[in-house]
C-alpha cells in the first residue's frame, strides 16, 4: 500500500500549492489526479488574480470589498487572512516565472474587476489561470523526488482509521481499471466545484463536485451550499465564458433598445457591480422583454468600445472565443451574452489552515468553504483562493505529519466495497436510463430552478425531482464494459456525486428564506440580518442530509446596505 505524509487530491492551483508548500515543509508528498495536472480546471480561469500591490492601495480595502461583495456572509477573519498575504503570493509567482503583464513603467499593470474600488487585478491577458498552472507545474517537476504524481488516477472513497481519523483514500487507476488503497497521514481535498450539477455551465467536464461528496459521505459539514455564482457573460448556447476582463477593459452591457441598463441598477460601478448584482440586472432585462437573439434569450456585449489594439493584447483568446464558437469579431461588433452559471461558494467546511472537522481531512479552493466568499465572489478572488489556502493546508498538514507516525488505514473493506460497486455498475442490465440522460436533466432542472431567481415552488419542486433522479442514477447503465481508460465507470460514479451535490445546493435554498448574494429568493426579496446572518450547514445524517448552522465572523466591518 502506497503511504505519504501528505495525499492530495486535485492538481489544479490549490493541490500544487498545497504540494509544494508541504514538500517545503518536509513531507513526503503525492498528488493523484483524474486528469493530466495541467488540464485541470483552473487552467480555464481568465481574468486575473487579486492583490493590494499598488501604492494606493490596502490590503484593508481589499478585505472590505470582499465583505461586501460577499453581502456580509463572508468570514472577516479568513478573508482578512487571505487578503493581508494576498501581495506576498502574487510577488512569489512572479519571481517564480508568471509572466503578469506590466505597463509602460514595467511596474505590474493591474485591471478594473466587478466590485473593487480600486483597480487591483494582475493578470496575464485573458489566460492567467493557464500561465500559472503552467509555472507551478514547473516547480512541481523540479520537485519530483520529494512529490509523487498519481495522474488520471480516479477517488472512489477516503479512508477513516477506528477513531474517525482520515487516513487515506481508495482509488482506480484509469488506464487499467485497477483499485488501489493509498495511506497517508493527511488528505488534502484540492479538486475544485461541482458545476456539472448545471447546464450550461462554464466548468469543464471533470468538475463533478467529486471531493465535496465524498468529505460529505464521511461526515464532514458542507457550508453555504446554496449560494451558486452565476457569471455575467457566457455565450447563450454552450455557456462558454466571456472574462470579467472584457467589462474591466471598459465593455458595455446593452439591451435590445441599445440601453446601458446597469445605470439603473448599478449607476456607481455600472458593469463592474458585482456578479450577482450584474446577473440578476441582465436576467431582469431578459424576464422583461428586453433581451436580443433568435430567442430573446441574451443581451449584448459590446467590445467595440474598447480600443482594438488594447482588445487584441489583453484580450485575445475571448477574441478567438468569440470567433470560434460565435462566429463574431468582438472587435467589430456587439456578441451575445447571458448569465450562466460560474462557480460555488460553499463547499467543504473549513478553517483558515484548510482543516475540516474531521482529523486528518483538509481542503482548499473550490472544493471548500472558508467562507472567503460568503453569498458571492468577487471576480478574480479565486485565484487568490486556491494559492493562500492551498498553501496554509500544506504547510499545516506538513506540520502535523511531523509529529504522528503512519495511522492504520485497513483498507480492505472499503477496496472490497468500492470493487462492488463498480462491477454493479459495469453489470447493470440496460432497461433504466443512460448516465448522460440524467446528468442532462438534472443539469437543465438545476438551471431552471436553483438559477438567479428562486423561489418556494421552484425549489421544492427540484428537490423532488432530485429525488426521483437519484434513485435512477442508482440504476443508470454504461456501454463500455471493460476496464482500459473506462470513462462511462467513472462518470456514472461521478453522478452520484452530483446529486449529492444537487440535494445540498437545493435544501439551503429551500433553508434560507431571504435574498443575500447569489441567493435572490423573488417569495422573500429582502436580506434578513436578524434571522438569516448565519451560515447554513449540512451534514449526512443517516441517509440523508440535516440543517444545522454556525455564525458569521465579524472583526471590524459591520453588515450594511449593499449598493454600487
Amino acid at each position: 500500500m502506497p503511504a505519504h505524509d501528505v495525499l492530495i487530491i486535485g492538481a489544479g492551483l490549490a493541490g500544487q500549492r498545497a504540494a509544494l508548500a508541504a514538500a517545503s515543509g518536509g513531507a513526503s508528498v503525492a498528488v493523484m489526479s483524474k486528469v493530466h495536472p495541467v488540464r485541470s480546471h483552473s487552467v480555464a480561469a481568465a481574468g486575473g488574480i487579486n492583490a493590494a500591490i499598488s501604492v494606493d492601495d490596502d490590503w484593508r480595502s481589499h478585505a472590505y470589498d470582499t465583505v461586501k461583495g460577499s453581502d456580509y456572509l463572508g468570514d472577516q477573519d479568513a478573508i482578512e487572512v487571505m487578503c493581508s498575504e494576498a501581495p506576498a503570493e502574487v510577488f512569489h509567482l512572479e519571481h517564480i516565472g508568471v509572466t503578469f503583464h506590466r505597463n509602460d513603467a514595467g511596474e505590474l499593470d493591474l485591471r478594473a474587476f466587478g466590485g473593487a474600488s480600486i483597480k487591483r487585478t494582475a493578470y496575464v491577458a485573458d489566460i492567467t489561470g493557464q500561465a500559472m498552472l503552467h509555472v507551478l507545474y514547473e516547480q512541481l517537476m523540479r520537485r519530483h523526488e520529494a512529490v509523487e504524481t498519481f495522474e488520471e488516477w480516479f477517488t472512489t472513497s477516503l479512508l477513516l482509521d477506528a477513531d474517525g481519523r482520515c487516513c487515506g483514500v481508495i482509488a482506480r487507476d484509469v488506464r487499467s481499471g485497477r483499485l488501489e488503497a493509498f495511506n497517508a497521514k493527511n488528505v488534502i481535498l484540492a479538486c475544485g466545484g461541482a458545476g456539472q450539477v448545471y447546464a450550461p455551465t462554464t466548468n469543464g467536464l471533470i468538475v463533478t463536485g467529486d471531493g465535496i461528496a465524498l468529505a460529505y459521505r464521511v461526515g464532514a459539514p458542507l457550508m453555504d451550499m446554496e449560494m451558486v455564482q452565476y457569471h455575467p457573460t457566457t455565450l447563450v448556447d454552450s455557456g462558454i465564458l466571456i472574462t470579467e476582463g472584457a467589462r474591466g477593459e471598459g465593455a458595455h452591457l446593452l439591451n435590445a433598445n441599445g440601453e446601458r441598463f446597469m445605470e439603473k441598477a448599478a449607476p456607481n460601478k455600472m458593469e463592474l457591480a458585482s456578479r450577482d448584482v450584474v446577473s440578476r440586472a441582465e436576467q431582469t432585462e431578459i424576464d422583461e422583454g428586453r433581451g436580443v437573439g433568435p430567442d430573446k434569450d441574451g443581451l449584448y456585449l459590446d467590445v467595440t468600445v474598447v480600443p482594438r489594439r488594447r482588445t487584441l493584447e489583453a484580450l485575445r483568446e475571448i477574441v478567438n472565443l468569440g470567433k470560434d464558437f460565435a462566429g463574431v469579431d468582438i472587435t467589430s461588433e456587439p456578441i451575445v451574452i447571458r448569465p450562466g452559471q460560474h462557480y460555488i461558494m460553499g463547499g467543504v467546511k473549513t478553517d483558515v489552515d484548510g482543516r475540516t472537522p474531521i482529523e486528518g481531512l483538509y481542503a482548499a479552493g473550490e472544493v471548500a468553504c472558508v467562507s472567503v466568499h460568503g453569498g458571492n465572489r468577487l471576480g478574480a478572488n479565486s485565484l487568490l483562493d486556491t494559492l493562500i489556502f492551498g498553501r496554509r493546508s500544506g504547510e499545516h498538514a506538513a506540520a502535523r505529519a511531523a509529529s504522528m507516525g503512519m495511522p492504520h488505514a485497513n483498507g480492505a473493506a472499503q477496496l472490497r466495497r468500492d470493487g462492488e460497486l463498480i462491477e454493479s455498475i459495469i453489470a447493470r442490465p440496460r432497461d433504466g436510463r443512460r448516465v448522460s440522460e440524467i446528468k442532462q436533466e438534472l443539469g437543465e432542472l438545476m438551471n431552471r430552478e436553483a438559477a438567479v431567481f428562486r423561489s418556494q415552488e421552484g425549489l421544492q419542486a427540484a428537490r423532488e425531482s432530485i429525488a426521483r433522479l437519484k434513485e435512477e442514477a442508482g440504476r443508470a447503465w454504461i456501454d463500455d464494459r471493460g476496464t482500459v481508460f473506462n470513462q462511462d465507470v467513472l462518470g456514472a460514479i461521478e453522478l452520484g456525486f452530483m446529486v449529492d451535490c444537487a440535494e445540498a445546493i437545493v435544501l439551503g435554498a429551500l433553508e434560507r428564506t431571504e435574498s443575500r448574494g447569489a441567493q435572490f429568493r423573488t417569495d422573500f426579496p429582502e436580506r434578513n440580518d436578524e434571522q438569516w446572518l448565519k451560515h447554513i450547514d449540512i451534514s449526512l445524517n443517516g441517509d440523508g442530509p440535516g440543517v444545522t448552522y454556525s455564525p458569521v465572523t465579524i472583526t471590524q466591518w459591520q453588515p450594511e446596505e449593499r449598493k454600487y
